[in-house]
């Protein structure tokens, strides 16, 4: 089940007496964690019937002992354990004439009781007992990493579902300069729509001035001046990176590059150049083929291969592998090959 599904379910009131979330995205995980803690109880329900602990202040047997209790004034109580890859789950025996008290609850989970367990920044070992035990009795949910080019589209849909819109080159921006932690994006998403009215279009400039990054000067845009070859631009760019280097990191602006001309090249492989195929190829949004096509039509396929080369190679320099020249003259250098 994804994340909506599940919420849904819980919204609905149907519940699993056990889950286990975990994955590398905490996102999903503290959303789903969140939403347990604050929503399945009453007020009045959570002072009797809700507990609450932390893996490193915990072990298995406290939380067993805990689970196995019975409601009181309620159908349910809930017994949610937060950072649960740290706590101590004990030792699995694989002695089948012993009798293991965690599997024995996890195989036989008590229904009035609603055992949660937040298991973030890695995946549950799977091959474990527990781990099937609660997927046969209760439900697993895998959290996993958002790929960069799905960013923004989740941006989209997450702005809609607050009751916003969000143009689709601010979703790019969000997701070129924030990445995929997605408990970040949200955190500055939030942050704006305290800003603007319910119902607007955010746009860039509503990106530029509330979360700080440049409507002009940014990655994004230095992409779309590569692709026309526009060398005014391009240096108005990289100068203005210069002299803000903390928000705009060398490494980020060169990894988004890197991407930037992966899908150019892809362009040039595509079979399948209508926009419906290419945004398939490329993994973005339609809006953008446009671009890509310029590009494509600047930097024919030698030349793209050599500019990812040259890519690698700054990245390299820019880490001191063979160079000891500042980020600011190493990109000059960089757009200097990109464009001649």
């Amino acid at each position: 089940m994804t994340a909506p599904e599940i919420l849904k379910d819980l919204r609905n009131r149907k519940f699993k007496p056990l889950y286990l979330l975990h994955g590398e995205e905490p996102y999903f995980i503290d959303l789903l964690g969140n939403y347990i803690e604050h929503n399945l109880l009453s007020e009045a329900e959570r002072g009797f019937n809700q507990t609450v602990v932390y893996g490193k202040d915990t072990d298995m047997m406290t939380v067993l002992n805990a689970a196995k209790r019975y409601p009181m004034m309620s159908d349910y109580q809930v017994v949610l354990v937060k950072e649960a890859q740290d706590m101590k789950w004990g030792k699995e025996d694989d002695d089948k004439k012993s009798i293991d008290p965690v599997l024995s609850y996890l195989e036989n989970p008590l229904p009035s009781t609603v055992l949660v367990f937040c298991y973030k920044y890695g995946k549950f070992d799977k091959r474990k007992k527990s781990y099937k035990a609660i997927d046969k009795n209760g439900l697993v949910f895998e959290s996993t990493a958002l790929y960069d080019n799905k960013v923004p589209g989740w941006i989209e849909d997450f702005v809609q579902e607050k009751g916003y819109k969000i143009s689709p080159q601010a979703a790019a921006l969000l997701g070129e300069y924030l990445g995929n932690d997605l408990s970040k994006i949200a955190n500055e998403l939030e942050k704006l729509m305290l800003n603007i009215a319910k119902g607007q279009e955010i746009t860039p400039k509503e990106i530029q001035d509330n979360i700080g990054i440049s409507k002009e000067y940014n990655v994004f845009e230095l992409q779309t001046a590569l692709g026309k070859r526009d060398v005014v631009k391009v240096n108005r760019i990289i100068n203005y990176f210069e002299a803000n280097p903390k928000a705009n990191p060398i490494v980020v602006v060169l990894g988004t590059l890197n991407n930037y001309f992966a899908k150019v090249l892809r362009y040039h492989y595509a079979t399948d150049k209508s926009p419906q195929g290419l945004a398939r190829e490329l993994g973005v949004s339609p809006f953008f083929i446009k671009d890509y096509e310029q590009a494509a039509r600047t930097f024919n396929y030698g030349k793209t291969i050599q500019i990812i080369g040259l890519l690698r190679e700054y990245d390299l320099k820019s880490k001191g592998v063979g160079s000891n020249t500042d980020h600011g003259g190493l990109m000059k250098e960089l757009m200097f090959k990109v464009l001649h």
